[in-house]
Parts: structure tokens; C-alpha cells; sequence
């Protein structure tokens, strides 16, 4: 998906919190620089894309390369003290995705008491809620008859989710070969290969980073490691928005699992804001 002139907003509302999460000191200079770098952006390239151009101009305004790094590590740890709750909660594949998708509801936004309130109250209430788009069947088909399997992460705290679907998924088929996707480096509070190793995602999975630092998966700038391991892929689970605007257009074998959470991305799907849904590529 090329940038929406309704992300606009959106993107000027990310950078006023980046400004405020990350300490910046004079922000009007910062909010200076952006708005001029904004006025030569180009629109053929995803949102996502521009975000992470975004951050990067940011890291280097306020001279820190990682300045989400608590947040990222009491995200992962808020759910490392709650995960055997957690997998114990969970009975069948398809409550796994679901719990997968749940853990897409968090966001880049400081930690606050009620994160935790709000996640255990959609984990309480798992058997009221659905799924808008349910192919979780043919998901389950397809990986069951796979070889190879990439899992594309989005952010920290919810990787914790993605580890309990991913340790599902080998034991349903322990043949198959699972690479668990990182950012290439710190891009607000997507996980990166830190994070994965700290959530013990190597348990199942070979982690491997995709070798960039935009907010999606943006295959034009991604490594050729990368690039390697997923067009040799049977299928692809990409979590988050982020990865649906890089890779919406994309034939081939992908899920996306995701909570809608924007206009944009609600009229594109079809279906309705904060809608919970695990979508095929190929039945789209």
C-alpha cells in the first residue's frame, strides 16, 4: 500500500510522541526538521517506509540509536512473568491465534499502570471475541503441509504471544522449519534480534533479522539474507499493520494477522476499526 493522504495525521502524531517518549529537548527544532523533510517525501513509498525514514532522523537529532530500549524490555518482561498463565489459558490453535492477534493490540505508548488492566481484559474475555476474518482453518492446512515457515514480528510484548502460537506450530509439525523475523535495527518499539532471544523465540524458531529499520517489511530494502529465506518460503504469518501495508500487495502465500486499528486499513480489508483478523492473502 503506497502512503494515504489520511496517514498524514497519523504521522505527525507519531512524531509528537516520539518527540515526548524519547526526552527530546528542544522539540520545535526537531518538529522544524521534519516538516521540511516531509515536504520532499515521496508518496509511492508505504507509510511504514516513512516512519522508519522518520525515526531514523530523530535517533540521530537526539543522539540515541535505541531510545525505546526500556520500553521494549518492560514490555517483554510485563508478559515473560505472565506467559506460563498464559499458554496454560490457551486450548486449541485457534484460541493461539487469537492470543497472537490480542498481543497486537499493544502499541508504541509509554507503560502505564492500565496496559496490563487492558490486555488481561481481552484475556478474560477470549471466549466472546471473534475474529471478523477467520482463516484460521486453511491457515492450519497450510502449515501442516509446509516445510518452511516465516513468522514476520511487530513489536515487543507481543512477540511473548507470538512464542506461544510458534510453539503450536512445531508441535503440529515438527518437520517444519521456522524463521522468526526481527527489524533490522530499533524502529520505536518493534522487537529486534534482542528481543527475540530474550523472550527465548530460538526455543522454536532460527531468528533472523530482515536487515532494516522501517516500521514494516519493505522488501526493496530488506537484506538479501532475508530476501533468501522468505521467497523460498511456503507461507508467510506477517503480524501488524505494518507489515499488511508493505506486503498487501504481495503474491504470495501470506497470513496477516492483525487488530485493525486505523480508517485507512478498515476500508482497505473491508471490515470494521478494531476488528481482529487472520487473513489470506490468496482469499482476499
Amino acid at each position: 500500500m503506497k502512503m494515504n493522504k489520511q496517514c498524514l495525521p497519523c504521522l505527525v502524531n507519531q512524531v509528537v510522541k516520539m518527540a515526548s517518549m524519547t526526552g527530546c529537548l528542544d522539540q520545535d527544532e526537531l518538529f522544524h526538521q521534519f516538516f521540511a523533510s516531509m515536504s520532499q517525501v515521496d508518496f509511492t513509498k508505504t507509510n511504514p517506509e516513512i516512519i522508519g525514514e522518520v525515526f531514523d532522523m530523530v535517533k540521530a537529532y537526539i543522539h540515541h540509536d535505541d531510545p525505546y530500549y526500556q520500553l521494549r524490555r518492560d514490555y517483554n518482561q510485563m508478559f515473560l512473568k505472565q506467559l506460563n498463565q498464559l499458554d496454560n489459558q490457551i486450548h486449541s490453535f485457534e484460541e493461539a491465534v487469537k492470543y497472537a492477534i490480542v498481543g497486537n493490540v499493544i502499541d508504541f505508548s509509554p507503560i502505564h499502570q492500565n496496559v496490563q488492566k487492558d490486555m488481561m481484559t481481552y484475556f478474560q474475555n477470549m471466549d466472546q471475541l471473534s475474529l471478523t476474518i477467520n482463516h484460521v482453518e486453511r491457515l492450519k492446512e497450510d502449515l501442516m503441509n509446509a516445510s518452511s515457515l516465516v513468522y514476520l514480528g511487530d513489536n515487543c510484548g507481543e512477540i511473548c504471544l507470538d512464542l506461544l502460537l510458534i510453539k503450536r506450530i512445531k508441535a503440529m509439525n515438527p518437520q517444519l522449519k521456522i524463521y522468526f523475523v526481527t527489524r533490522g535495527k530499533p524502529v520505536v518499539n518493534d522487537s529486534i534480534l534482542e528481543d527475540a532471544y530474550e523472550v527465548g523465540m530460538d526455543q522454536y524458531a532460527t531468528i533472523i533479522s530482515n536487515g532494516d529499520g522501517s516500521l514494516g517489511t519493505i522488501l526493496s530494502c530488506v537484506s538479501q539474507e532475508f530476501l533468501d529465506v522468505y521467497h523460498q518460503a511456503d507461507l508467510i504469518i506477517a503480524k501488524g499493520q505494518a507489515n499488511f501495508e508493505s506486503l498487501s500487495e504481495e503474491d504470495k502465500n501470506i497470513y496477516f494477522l492483525l487488530m485493525v486499528k486505523c480508517d485507512v486499513i478498515s476500508r482497505y480489508i473491508g471490515v470494521k476499526q478494531k476488528s481482529f483478523v487472520c487473513l489470506s492473502q490468496k482469499m482476499r
